[in-house]
């Protein structure tokens, strides 16, 4: 349970699907003066050297970030993060989803960052110190029922395990049920992955019939590496802000890009 790192993975094709959306997310959530609620299951350690050892073995930055960067105009919200952390960190510097958020929310929003691996989670805190933001050493499933509703009631949920333990693919729906009875007006987003045997096609049935409402967002790309099972990447949103359809589109252009 405790054997992921993302250091292997981070800045990878599923990570700019991901952090592009969650980026416009928070944007959009912060255009108003209201503040927010930012709650993360699964945090990791916040940043990430694309020049490290790990990054460099998997090569999946090499052929993530550093080729996508050029899809996004400055003043896209997943830009400004990317450079701000750049800014600070060095020109290597990845930001997880954590310092994403932290870059792109503001001083009355409070952040809430879930991470079980002691390591991830030691460097995690060190990463994200500040005072609208609080560090778990907890469960990201329980830590979401613990919370919710939470105050303010304006917010999002990041939903991102490793996929590593197989029940996550009951449990999610699950948990996903009982946070939207706690606190319907919560967006949230899960992210998965498309791998060879689609071992998430009974969740997305599932969380469909939960909410049928719900946005669903699938990019497809060349495997990493000889043997990668990930060939794309997924994203469940419940109650998406308004306009995130015409935002989707321009994102799915560019993974279409890869493939021709």
């Amino acid at each position: 349970m405790l054997s992921y790192q993302h250091a292997y993975h981070a800045g990878n094709l599923a990570d700019v699907h991901k952090h592009a959306v969650l980026a416009w997310c928070l944007d959009y959530l912060t255009r108003k003066p209201k503040p927010i609620t930012y709650i993360e299951t699964h945090a990791g350690r916040g940043l990430y050297d694309l020049s490290g050892a790990e990054a460099r073995k998997t090569g999946e930055a090499a052929k993530g970030i550093t080729l996508a960067s050029a899809w996004f105009a400055p003043d896209h919200p997943y830009a400004r993060a990317l450079a701000q952390v750049q800014d600070t960190h060095g020109a290597t510097a990845y930001p997880g989803s954590p310092l994403i958020a932290q870059n792109l929310l503001r001083a009355t929003d409070r952040l809430h960052l879930a991470e079980l691996h002691p390591q991830e989670h030691a460097a995690l805190k060190q990463v994200v110190r500040a005072p609208n933001t609080r560090v778990y050493l907890e469960d990201g499933f329980a830590l979401i029922q613990s919370l919710c509703p939470p105050d303010p009631r304006r917010g999002l949920v990041l939903i991102d395990p490793s996929w590593e333990i197989k029940t996550d693919y009951t449990t999610v729906p699950k948990a996903m049920a009982q946070v939207a009875r706690k606190w319907n007006v919560g967006a949230m987003i899960l992210w998965y992955p498309l791998l060879n045997d689609a071992p998430h096609a009974p969740m997305l049935r599932t969380l469909q019939d939960h909410f049928p409402d719900g946005l669903r967002h699938e990019v497809t790309f060349p495997p990493a590496r000889d043997g990668h099972r990930m060939t794309g990447s997924g994203l469940f949103i419940v109650n998406p802000p308004w306009g995130l359809d015409e935002a989707l589109k321009t994102l799915s252009a560019q993974f279409a890009k890869l493939a021709a």
